[in-house]
């Protein structure tokens, strides 16, 4: 169970909004905390992020990682759905041939479908942008190898206050992301990381 403050101002739908996620399913392969919302986003936001355990990944450095937003206004903005718009980031290193494949932006945003319908999120009006970032060192950083990475932006306005289920398609895919499988609501995978 995620533990946030609930704004003692804040509106009866936004607070059953808060109460879901507080209810959420984390996955074991994460560590997941609230951070501070960005000023003036919204009437009332909470923001999370959420990082690929680095003791799963069998990888020096960056693991997967994301932000999760969630927004809400009195009156639904231009292009939102609802009163409620989720806003997410997430990023996985990848491997360099993988990275040079340009279906792999095709590939993240279907995986961020499949999540969000695994999970039975209700939303309208979804947009996003996927990036593949390869880099190569130059100079006193060349003695590094080339590397790349894949990221996803995207938007969605949440139809009904149960956003676990967007909530729980982010985390999903941040997993994916990373390698690991993207498992049926409910289940969760196993966790070996205390055995011997």
């Amino acid at each position: 169970m995620i533990e946030f403050d609930v704004p003692s101002d804040a509106p009866a739908e936004f607070r059953v909004a808060l109460e879901s996620l507080r209810h959420a399913a984390i996955r074991s392969e994460i560590d997941v905390e609230t951070i501070p919302a960005p000023p003036a986003i919204a009437s009332h936001a909470i923001t999370f992020k959420a990082n690929i355990k680095e003791n799963l990944t069998g990888v020096e450095g960056d693991a997967g990682t994301g932000r999760f937003v969630m927004l809400w206004e009195p009156e639904p903005q231009e292009a939102w759905a609802s009163r409620f718009r989720v806003v997410i980031f997430a990023k996985s290193p990848l491997e360099t041939n993988i990275g040079a494949d340009e279906e792999i932006s095709d590939v993240v945003w279907a995986w961020l479908n499949e999540a969000l319908e695994n999970r039975h999120a209700e939303f309208g009006a979804i947009a996003g942008t996927a990036t593949r970032i390869m880099s190569t060192g130059y100079g006193s950083l060349s003695a590094q190898h080339d590397h790349a990475e894949l990221e996803l932006r995207a938007s969605w306005s949440p139809l009904t206050t149960d956003i676990a289920g967007s909530f729980e398609a982010w985390l999903d895919l941040i997993c994916i992301m990373s390698g690991f499988p993207n498992l049926p609501a409910g289940i969760s995978p196993i966790d070996f990381s205390g055995r011997r």
